[in-house]
């Protein structure tokens, strides 16, 4: 692993943190499995970078429209049954996604946009660092900005962790997404740090037992907000 190309505070992982990693990345590399042959799925934030505490999730993003259907039914065929689903749309202008909560400890939770993501809200997954299963299986880190604004570049022995502001440019280029997403996150995160998390503009959960398309369908004849954020080309 080549050094890191900023400088910081280096931090060395205890075993007992290397097994939490371990015991993480088998559960999102069976998750990953079972999701294979649907777009491209892929993991991120923390299990992605490395730096897993016992409280991080098993986040999984399938990046690219996949009927929400086809995703629960590959679940339940690998054993996984949500025990929530939801349908969520942070602002009127970005992209809904379903949700699928797999424990109800909400540890484990896959997503999937019900139309194609921008391309900075597709940044967003590369900022906090991203792998599909192949980087999972192989051992693979990534480097990434976790909530409290700090760069992650894993290393051998554990990750350095910088403070990214005044270097904004910098992270951009190591993460591979552009600056006006850097400044973005960083405003965001800044305010929820001062404000706390504000709320997002729907969040509905689907009933048991039904559909999630038909959920869709219901949510798009009564919001037309929703239904053109879904019906976008």
């Amino acid at each position: 692993m080549a050094r890191a190309p900023v400088a910081g505070v280096e931090v060395e992982y205890s075993e007992d943190r290397w097994r939490i990693l371990r015991e993480k990345r088998e559960k999102a590399r069976r998750l990953l499995e079972a999701l294979q042959g649907l777009g491209s799925p892929r993991v991120h934030g923390s299990i992605a970078r490395g730096d897993v505490t016992p409280e991080s999730d098993i986040d999984v993003i399938i990046p690219q429209p996949v009927p929400p259907g086809l995703v629960e039914l590959a679940l339940e065929r690998a054993g996984y049954r949500p025990v929530r689903r939801l349908i969520v749309q942070a602002t009127p202008s970005y992209v809904p996604k379903a949700y699928f909560i797999l424990d109800y400890r909400e540890e484990m939770v896959v997503s999937v946009p019900l139309a194609p993501l921008r391309p900075r809200e597709r940044e967003f997954y590369k900022w906090g660092g991203e792998l599909g299963l192949e980087g999972i299986a192989g051992g693979k880190r990534v480097p990434g900005v976790n909530k409290e604004l700090l760069l992650i570049i894993p290393t051998p022995t554990g990750h350095i962790e910088a403070e990214i502001e005044g270097i904004e440019g910098l992270v951009a280029r190591i993460l591979g997404i552009s600056i006006e997403t850097v400044l973005e996150r960083t405003r965001i995160l800044t305010r929820r740090k001062e404000h706390g998390r504000t709320g997002v503009y729907i969040e509905q959960e689907i009933p048991p037992g039904e559909p999630v398309e038909e959920a869709i369908r219901r949510l798009a004849e009564k919001n037309k907000f929703f239904r053109r954020a879904v019906l976008r080309p």
